[in-house]
């Protein structure tokens, strides 16, 4: 079909789908072979490329004072009969040249518009190529073609399969659809994807691909069977499909015989649309179909254009036309073939109606393939337009010149079809990548079946790329209709999401969409869904019960709010009002022999050192702080030195005074006077003092937060700092303690009016019996209960002392005052000697 015009376009068409091939012999001439079957949709697809040029050329604002033509071929759906065609619009139809010729001027056309099969396109660009002939393809998909070394003049208004196996990726993120099977078909297009489809899959992480099955050519039943019980058996509930009508017919016929329901069909763009495959009897299952198609457009104009189309019964040069008619109306153009009449056939007029004509050729609520056409168009028109309005001496060709209408050449218009940037009146940018490749968009269709059995293809979103956004899919998912219950998308994973609290383990032999979840251990966490690991909690926090997030440890330590550091509590201050209300007795009957008898200067001493010692428990209890970790032993120290210093030099002052009422030793108690006593217990005290300054200065004890005892908990305790200064402290007390027992030991036996000895005897045994129990029991308990032996130790101890000490005095003192008399008590004496 051809029109002139000062610049003329060519179109390669499907308007039949198939070719007879004559046979040919080596002494026979050529022939052409015939076309057969007739489509109505290629010849529709011609119209759209003859309605956008006529558009353009009523455009006074797009190549002004410049008239499009067209040439347009019908490929037959033969690749011989295409490729033939695109030379012939290449190289003209001419038979002969004239050999006199100078050979200027244009060539016969400056651009092609098509093919429609990818393979047609390879095999004419690859020679049409070497010519930088542009070719503005509608509907070849294969990503092999954006191969620029191979095809530098082929551009595409259609996105590659490359985008399209990005979309599909982009449907399966969007629905969490992890676990997929894959049907692809036996020849490069399902090939090719199939290796892009795995490929992609792996890099963006979004799932695995449960099976990956090739169908058939020759739609082997056996194969088919094998297959679709694969289908039927997996756990996978979604399967794609990338193949064509003719293997999709064949397969639902098997789903069908197999009763395989519950699956969620994706559709390639090659059967999106197939009407052949929405029947009564596929529908139920194929109902709720998702697919990627070609943009859907809206060309305003092209329903009057095609009403207006009339065959020229005297101008044969529009076959396509007269095809068209003869084929929609049933009749034949005069003269007509031989006994057509006589067969009752009718004579076409040319004056039809084809509105009265069911067919879908009118049918323009689905523009795809059409609108890509008139993309293609506008693609050439706009490139020939910035060509034309090159200013001279500005241009982009040597010698920095323009093309002319007059010399155009196809190269000329490759350099500027590169560069074109238009919008579309439906809104759709159109430019071309390095690789010739347009901005890619998708329309998303939704298979619903109507209660009156028709099926409605209905968009649901779209998925793109744009030059700022990158891209983009878009979903309306209240619009989509769901084959399965409640209406619902189902779920297709191989195993369930790992909730927050578990990581993935990968099942051993099985893709990595296959995993166990495996909870986190304790002191780790996972805060997301399907983590890969559990992170460690920070030092002083521990995993939650449920694992999915951090909380603080537990802190312990003695406290005055539990029952033990109560209990502790109340011991420590029971004892310092004993020793209180003991210093009150004694002080209020200091003058009575029994105080004055037992060193009274000694014994008030005692008890103030006994109160601190029931005073400096009070520091092992509540938290530690550096303060109270320093202070905690030195207080301990000093204060129990001083107490056995005291007992120390009492009990030496007991066996100077029997050895003074013996003739001759009446010189021993000038070393025992009173300025000596004092002086022997400063000096003693003051050696501990030494030690625990030494002690603090070197390694002084700080406050720790344990974690080794407890997991979950920071066990809050006060490390010694030197585990020598320690030993010499608790060595020093009992070097005293133990001097002390031996000394008074030594005096048990001493008249009854010096028995103090024997009080001494029985408080040092109970004191290095709790201090003697003391170091195992302190060493073998840990935190908080380490410190409660150290109090108890100390509070025993000191309750012994106390007790022992001033427990029989107190009771002579108050409940006996008879026997507090100087005769009494030297009465005992006397009566014993």
């Amino acid at each position: 079909m051809h029109k002139p015009g000062d610049v003329v376009l060519g179109g390669l068409f499907e308007v039949h789908y198939s070719s007879v091939f004559p046979e040919w012999t080596f002494t026979s001439e050529p022939q052409q072979p015939s076309c057969k079957g007739f489509d109505t949709l290629g010849f529709r697809h011609a119209m759209s490329m003859a309605f956008t040029i006529d558009e353009i050329n009523k455009n006074s604002n797009l190549l002004p004072n410049v008239t499009l033509g067209y040439s347009l071929y019908d490929n037959c759906g033969a690749l011989v009969v295409g490729f033939s065609g695109g030379l012939s619009l290449a190289s003209g139809r001419e038979e002969q040249f004239l050999l006199q010729q100078n050979c200027v001027g244009s060539p016969p056309v400056l651009g092609i518009v098509g093919d429609s099969p990818s393979t047609f396109s390879i095999a004419t660009s690859n020679v049409l190529g070497l010519y930088k002939m542009p070719i503005v393809s509608y509907f070849s998909t294969c990503s092999c073609l954006s191969d620029r070394q191979r095809f530098p003049s082929f551009f595409r208004t259609i996105p590659s399969d490359a985008f399209q196996v990005r979309a599909m990726i982009q449907i399966l993120k969007h629905f969490g659809w992890t676990w997929v099977g894959l049907l692809v078909s036996d020849d490069d297009y399902g090939l090719h994807v199939a290796r892009s489809f795995q490929s992609d899959l792996a890099q963006s992480g979004g799932g695995c691909l449960a099976y990956l099955e090739v169908l058939p050519w020759d739609s082997d039943p056996s194969e088919l069977r094998r297959i679709v019980h694969l289908l039927k058996t997996s756990t996978a509930r979604v399967v794609m499909v990338f193949a064509h009508e003719f293997h999709m017919i064949h397969l639902m016929e098997e789903v069908v015989r197999q009763n395989v329901t519950g699956r969620q069909w994706i559709a390639s763009e090659a059967w999106t649309s197939a009407a052949v495959l929405q029947t009564a009897r596929l529908m139920p299952y194929l109902s709720g179909t998702l697919g990627i198609a070609i943009r859907r457009g809206e060309i305003p104009g092209l329903r009057e254009f095609l009403l207006q189309m009339h065959p020229d019964q005297n101008d044969n040069g529009n076959n396509m036309v007269r095809q068209f008619w003869e084929y929609t109306f049933q009749c034949r153009f005069a003269p007509p073939p031989a006994g057509w009449l006589e067969a009752g056939g009718a004579l076409c007029t040319g004056e039809e109606d084809i509105e009265s004509v069911d067919s879908e050729f009118l049918d323009l609520s689905n523009l795809r393939p059409e609108y890509n056409i008139y993309k293609a168009v506008y693609a050439l028109a706009y490139a020939l337009s910035d060509m034309l309005q090159c200013e001279p001496g500005r241009g982009p060709f040597s010698g920095h010149s323009c093309a002319t209408l007059q010399t155009l050449e196809p190269w000329q218009l490759v350099h500027y079809l590169q560069k074109v940037n238009f919008t579309t009146p439906f809104g759709d940018q159109v430019s071309f990548d390095e690789n010739g490749d347009a901005l890619p968009i998708y329309d998303i269709v939704n298979w619903l079946w109507l209660p009156d059995g028709r099926t409605k293809v209905q968009n649901v979103g779209v998925v793109k790329r744009s030059d700022h956004k990158g891209e983009e899919l878009t979903i309306d998912e209240d619009k989509i209709f769901w084959n399965f219950e409640l209406n619902k998308p189902p779920q297709s994973v191989c195993s369930e999401s790992c909730p927050p609290g578990t990581r993935m383990a990968r099942k051993k032999g099985e893709p990595v969409c296959c995993f166990d979840c495996i909870p986190c251990s304790e002191g780790k966490i996972s805060n997301k869904t399907d983590s890969m690991e559990c992170t460690s909690c920070p030092e002083d926090f521990w995993s939650s019960t449920q694992r999915d997030h951090c909380v603080p440890k537990k802190t312990e330590f003695l406290s005055y709010h539990e029952p033990l550091g109560i209990c502790l509590t109340a011991a420590s201050l029971l004892g310092t009002f004993f020793c209180v209300i003991t210093l009150g007795i004694f002080t209020y009957h200091r003058r009575t022999p029994m105080v004055r008898a037992n060193n009274s200067e000694l014994s008030f001493l005692l008890l103030v050192s006994l109160k601190l010692c029931f005073l400096c428990s009070l520091l092992f209890i509540g938290r530690p702080r550096l303060w109270t970790c320093q202070l905690r032993h030195a207080a301990f120290g000093i204060s129990f030195v001083l107490s056995v210093s005291c007992i120390l030099v009492k009990t030496m002052v007991v066996l100077a005074v029997f050895k003074a009422s013996k003739p001759g030793g009446g010189a021993s108690l000038k070393w025992f006077g009173t300025m000596q006593q004092r002086g022997t217990v400063i000096v003693l005290t003051s050696i501990q003092a030494a030690i625990c300054t030494a002690w603090l200065v070197s390694s002084s004890p700080a406050p720790y937060k344990n974690t080794q005892y407890h997991n979950d908990k920071i066990v809050y305790e006060c490390i010694v700092g030197s585990t020598v200064g320690f030993a010499v402290l608790l060595g020093y007390i009992g070097l005293l303690a133990t001097l002390s027992f031996l000394l008074a030991f030594l005096a048990r036996n001493l008249p009854d009016n010096f028995n103090e000895a024997k009080l001494i005897t029985f408080s040092m045994l109970i004191f290095c019996a709790v201090w003697v129990a003391f170091v195992p029991a302190y060493v073998n308990s840990p935190g908080k209960y380490a410190d409660a032996v150290e109090v108890f130790a100390i509070l025993a101890s000191s309750f012994g002392l106390l007790l022992a000490l001033f427990g029989p005095k107190c009771y002579i003192i108050l409940l006996r005052p008879e026997r507090n008399t100087k005769k009494a008590i030297m009465g005992r004496g006397t009566t014993k000697s």
